[in-house]
């Protein structure tokens, strides 16, 4: 079953959330990540949630899914958000 990852993102820094997308594309990459949604328009179409940056990503299993955050690669961006962004992420396994 492939996985995803879903994330709410705030941006709260845009310069410094620019190094964060260059290293987090980077690591999208060499985990084999498919970008699905990246940012865009969106529209509440129900319930109180009002995200202002949504990112979902899809990958072979929910393992490679969940191992996603811990890559060297994702850690890398991860220290590059410090203080760019409150970020909200979840695994989901899929059909």
């Amino acid at each position: 079953m492939s996985g995803y990852v879903i994330a709410h993102v705030e941006v709260t820094n845009p310069t410094q959330y620019e190094e964060y997308k260059k290293w987090s594309s980077a690591a999208m990459q060499a985990s084999g990540a498919e970008v699905c949604i990246r940012g865009g328009q969106i529209e509440v179409l129900e319930g109180d949630w009002a995200p202002t940056r949504v990112v979902l990503l899809k990958f072979p299993t929910f393992a490679q899914a969940k191992a996603f955050y811990d890559t060297p690669e994702y850690l890398k961006a991860r220290e590059a958000r410090a203080g760019a962004a409150v970020m909200r992420m979840i695994a989901v396994e899929g059909l």
